[in-house]
């Protein structure tokens, strides 16, 4: 029995079998699972970018947990690593200017339908309800630190998002997006008072910054 007020460290074998219970009881009836989940409903700039990831339960890459919970060298470490074992990984960015047309919400569900049309199964999805997908879709809160599935699709839209953020930066350095990934800290927004929104920006999440007219 650990002693009281210490952790007990989950050691790498017992977290994925936590992380794949989910997985495990619809594999056990012959279902084919995916996870999906978004990376960047909150920021100021860029795109919301989903996931949608398939991997067989004979090719588990290890180390796969909640995008937040890793840092960004383990993240692009698994990264590859789950484009190779998945049997199923696409996603999908959805730009500013539809975000501002549809709003974040309806963008996300967009998004997510997008990246799992060529999917047929279960999708075990992170809270979002009410998508139209070619299968059975289960939503769970907190599904990417719950489901190995979307803790995958987290790791991959994420990577993919920052990576995006990263290379605009070059084109538009005086945002810092490179640091902040398009999140409204404070180098960002006293950037975006000093120059104006660029294309990047979502209008309908600024205007408290520069105002509407912009």
């Amino acid at each position: 029995m650990a002693e009281r007020g210490k952790r007990v460290r989950e050691t790498p074998e017992e977290k994925l079998a936590r992380l794949t219970q989910i997985e495990r009881t619809l594999w056990a009836e012959g279902c084919c699972v995916a996870g999906i989940d978004e990376v960047g409903r909150g920021p100021l700039a860029g795109p919301v970018v989903t996931a949608c990831v398939s991997i067989p339960e004979n090719r588990l890459v290890p180390g796969v947990d909640d995008s937040k919970k890793l840092s960004e060298k383990r993240r692009e470490a698994l990264y590859d690593s789950l484009l190779e074992a998945a049997d199923y990984c696409e996603t999908c960015f959805l730009p500013p200017e539809l975000i501002d047309e549809i709003n974040i919400l309806n963008a996300t569900k967009r998004a997510m339908e997008t990246c799992a049309a060529g999917f047929s199964g279960v999708f075990l999805v992170d809270a979002v309800e009410g998508l139209h997908l070619p299968g059975e879709a289960r939503p769970i809160v907190h599904g990417d630190a719950l489901s190995y599935m979307i803790g995958a699709a987290s790791i991959v839209a994420k990577v993919a998002r920052d990576r995006y953020m990263i290379a605009l930066d070059e084109k538009y350095p005086m945002y810092g997006f490179a640091r902040n990934k398009g999140y409204g800290t404070a180098e960002h927004i006293a950037a975006l008072k000093k120059y104006g929104p660029c294309p990047e920006h979502r209008r309908s999440f600024i205007r408290n910054f520069v105002g509407e007219e912009k």
